[in-house]
């Protein structure tokens, strides 16, 4: 890689040149001489081999050139100046990444929430997030590869605090043959039909959260298959109601009427890692993951565009 040969300094003068007026105008800003402002300009046009400036009567003037590149360099100069504040957080205590772990059946609009009132109080500091199923958030916790964990299990040995709880459905098409019985359903009902469900994405100890041992079983690798299949008269499941309320209401899906255990509650947890101390960033982002997490979910399709760890 090459080496610059033009360092900041020389870029932010030239900015000053041309933000200010004029060399003197710079030079006060800067607090430096009209000469040494003049001569910095003068070396960096040398250095690049390319004229930034022209004198247009008593002003000097950027040049096609000269606005391009400066255009460039305060983009650079203001990345500059965010590393050094970053570093001057980071030697306060401030962390540079937070690593957050969470089950795919938590409301990502809640989620969405906590993200983006984060950013502005990040101060720089990173959140990489990682979906897992089930036991696959507590492996993750459990190897010390996440700061943060949202999980709907109670997890042996950790005090989590507790957050909402997600309401899971029992649905099928409208067209499914367990609608056609037209009277309450009972497990044995159930278990002649076929039973989608979602992969345990933990290695060690997988379960099998709610089957009900169905003659048939397909199980998908997320949620959205999940709804998908279902939705397409292929089985029914228990999904959460906060990602299938287009469903619901398009009338693509349809609740069963179980004789019991037609909702599901169950509550999730927000875990931390022992073994780390919380930091300032962390510390702010459990807050607000608590504080949207309170509120009311609204009844909107969960945001697919966040950036993830597979």
């Amino acid at each position: 890689m090459k080496v610059p040969r033009v360092t900041l300094d020389q870029w932010r003068t030239l900015q000053a040149v041309i933000d200010h007026g004029g060399f003197a105008q710079a030079a006060e800003m800067l607090h430096r001489s009209q000469s040494s402002v003049s001569y910095t300009v003068a070396r960096m046009q040398e250095q690049l081999g390319v004229p930034l400036l022209r004198i247009d009567g008593r002003k000097a003037v950027l040049t096609d050139a000269g606005e391009v590149l400066l255009r460039r360099s305060r983009q650079l100069v203001n990345q500059a100046g965010q590393l050094e504040e970053l570093a001057h957080h980071m030697e306060q205590g401030w962390e540079a990444e937070v690593r957050l772990v969470v089950d795919a059946a938590y409301p990502n609009a809640k989620l969405i929430r906590a993200l983006t009132a984060f950013m502005p109080q990040s101060r720089g500091c990173r959140v990489r997030l990682r979906e897992e199923v089930l036991s696959g958030v507590e492996e993750v916790l459990k190897d010390g590869t996440a700061d943060l964990a949202i999980s709907g299990l109670d997890i042996t040995g950790y005090l989590g605090q507790e957050l909402g709880t997600v309401e899971f459905i029992a649905v099928a098409h409208p067209n499914h043959s367990l609608h056609q019985l037209q009277r309450k359903l009972s497990v044995q009902d159930l278990q002649s039909q076929m039973q989608v469900v979602v992969r345990d994405s933990g290695q060690r100890q997988p379960r099998d959260s709610g089957w009900l041992g169905a003659e048939q079983r397909w199980t998908v690798g997320s949620l959205a298959t999940s709804v998908g299949f279902v939705s397409s008269g292929l089985g029914f499941a228990w999904l959460p109601r906060h990602m299938i309320y287009r469903e619901l209401a398009e009338g693509a899906l349809k609740p069963l009427p179980l004789v019991q255990g037609s909702v599901r509650r169950p509550l999730f947890y927000l875990y931390t890692n022992p073994d780390k101390p919380l930091g300032p960033a962390t510390q702010i982002l459990i807050d607000l993951i608590r504080t949207y997490d309170a509120q009311a979910q609204s009844p909107v399709q969960p945001v697919s565009n966040i950036k993830h760890d597979g």
